[in-house]
């Protein structure tokens, strides 16, 4: 089986392996361990850690949605 490898987090302490049917496991850079043990032998590179990008901000009316107020509820505790 043929994995690829990607560090998990910008401090490389964590690579995530996935195999050629999209299984993953995360596997902590820790040379007793032996998936990591094994990654080191093989000769194997992980790609550089990409931080994901940011969510988009929320509108307000998305905020009053997923606080579970209605208009007239919000109004009220405003004393409006």
């Amino acid at each position: 089986m043929s994995y690829s490898y990607t560090f998990a987090n910008a401090e490389e302490t964590s690579l995530k392996r996935e195999d050629d049917q999209g299984n993953l496991a995360f596997v902590p850079a820790d040379p007793a361990n032996r998936d990591y043990a094994e990654f080191l032998s093989s000769g194997a590179t992980a790609a550089p850690y990409v931080a994901p990008e940011p969510p988009a901000p929320l509108t307000p009316e998305q905020k009053l949605e997923r606080s579970g107020l209605t208009v007239d509820e919000l109004k009220g505790l405003l004393g409006l």
